[in-house]
């Protein structure tokens, strides 16, 4: 998988607009700005599986084999943004489809565009509950739906936040939240996971911040007179930080625990030691607990120059995103993409990736059920911990079950 990467993805995507013989896939995402590890990630997993699936010659598709043909966009994190590159996708007459998109604000300006010309999206790595419960309308929803998630919804994750911090015995914690949609929806799957667990949890403290805030000293100062067992956090990486710095500058002793963004490097390396310990859902993480892991690890860190990948989990999903879509448009036998969401609501054969081997992740769209379009279920996800600038598996159990291979989507 290594050999000759750097090679491979050039002439693997090097290839002419318009070429004869290609299927065109657009991939978006934040590659500039403060969500830059997860977007830049995303794409450059998808662009490692776009260049094994280029140099062994392309999808087949009938009697042929077409390569891979992408069309990148950075949405740069901001929802205007995303609404335009969504018009201008909609409107490209042979576009197959679309992988990304991180933020949860950008997903719901631009998706829009996408469903109303049936373009097939599989949206990596945006976890925010919104992105996809804006289609969930019953009877008033859309009878077809083109958009899939790829990512751990937020509801997963705010159940397993929650289940940590019962699981230690904690009694009073605080909601810190930033003031994006992805922010305000995490804190609202928090407060209901709360409520569905028996309210074991006393929510002391609920308090907002906003993206570029450089001090939470305020809102961390409530938390800790309400006597705050644990903050339960929901944010991106360089906040993040702000707030595990401040915890620390105050001595506040209690655990943070939050979305999978607590795994973004910005994070991570803005924390520094006072990261460590932090706990958060992954539905990958930078070990090579499976020969597939490995492969792709070593992939990675060799293809881009790098010996830790800033935003794992963004990177797997964007890997395995590609190889479901190819999946798809095998099994279509076309680039149409309407045909192409057709075969992803009942994929035939299990598609090999390196978080699972995926067997039948979607099945055919029913508005009273967002699930039928999210590919991940709680037991692929697993709870992460951050640790002398790396994240590590939280829980023995969960390396040695991945280690025999029991994640699958059944």
């Amino acid at each position: 998988m290594t050999k000759l990467l750097g090679t491979l993805l050039l002439c693997a995507l090097a290839l002419p607009a318009g070429a004869a013989d290609t299927v065109k896939i657009a991939v978006t995402g934040p590659f500039s700005g403060g969500s830059a590890p997860m977007g830049a990630s995303m794409r450059d997993g998808a662009k490692l599986a776009i260049a094994e699936i280029n140099a062994a010659g392309g999808i087949q598709v009938g009697a042929r084999k077409l390569k891979i043909e992408v069309v990148e966009r950075d949405d740069e994190a901001k929802n205007e943004r995303g609404a335009l590159i969504g018009q201008e996708l909609a409107s490209m007459p042979d576009l197959a489809g679309v992988i990304g998109s991180v933020n949860t604000g950008v997903v719901m300006a631009g998706d829009k565009h996408l469903q109303e010309k049936g373009i097939t999206k599989i949206i990596t790595p945006a976890a925010g509950s919104a992105s996809m419960t804006q289609w969930a309308k019953g009877a008033e929803g859309p009878k077809t739906l083109s958009i899939f998630r790829f990512a751990a919804h937020d509801g997963i994750q705010a159940a397993m936040v929650v289940e940590e911090a019962i699981n230690r015995k904690l009694t009073k914690v605080a909601l810190l939240h930033d003031s994006t949609n992805y922010g305000v929806s995490g804190r609202d799957d928090l407060l209901r996971q709360i409520k569905l667990q028996g309210d074991k949890l006393q929510v002391i403290a609920t308090e907002k911040f906003n993206i570029g805030d450089k001090d939470m000293t305020a809102q961390l100062l409530r938390a800790k007179a309400g006597g705050a067992q644990a903050i339960l956090i929901w944010g991106i990486g360089p906040e993040l930080a702000v707030a595990a710095n401040g915890m620390a500058k105050l001595n506040i002793k209690a655990p943070l625990i939050g979305g999978w963004t607590l795994s973004m490097s910005n994070y991570i390396d803005n924390a520094g030691k006072n990261g460590n310990g932090t706990l958060m859902p992954q539905t990958f993480i930078e070990e090579p607990v499976t020969p597939k892991a490995k492969a792709f690890v070593e992939a990675y860190h060799k293809a881009y120059g790098v010996t830790r990948i800033p935003s794992p989990v963004s990177a797997a999903q964007g890997y395995d995103a590609v190889y479901l879509f190819a999946a798809a448009v095998k099994q279509a036998g076309t680039t149409d993409t309407r045909k192409i969401s057709e075969a992803l609501e009942d994929l035939k054969e299990p598609v090999p990736g390196v978080i699972a081997t995926w067997i039948r992740p979607y099945t055919k769209w029913d508005p009273s059920n967002v699930e039928t379009h999210e590919a991940f279920r709680r037991e692929q996800v697993v709870m992460g911990m951050v640790k002398d600038g790396r994240v590590v598996f939280a829980n023995e159990s969960d390396r040695a079950r991945l280690a025999k291979g029991a994640q699958k989507k059944m």
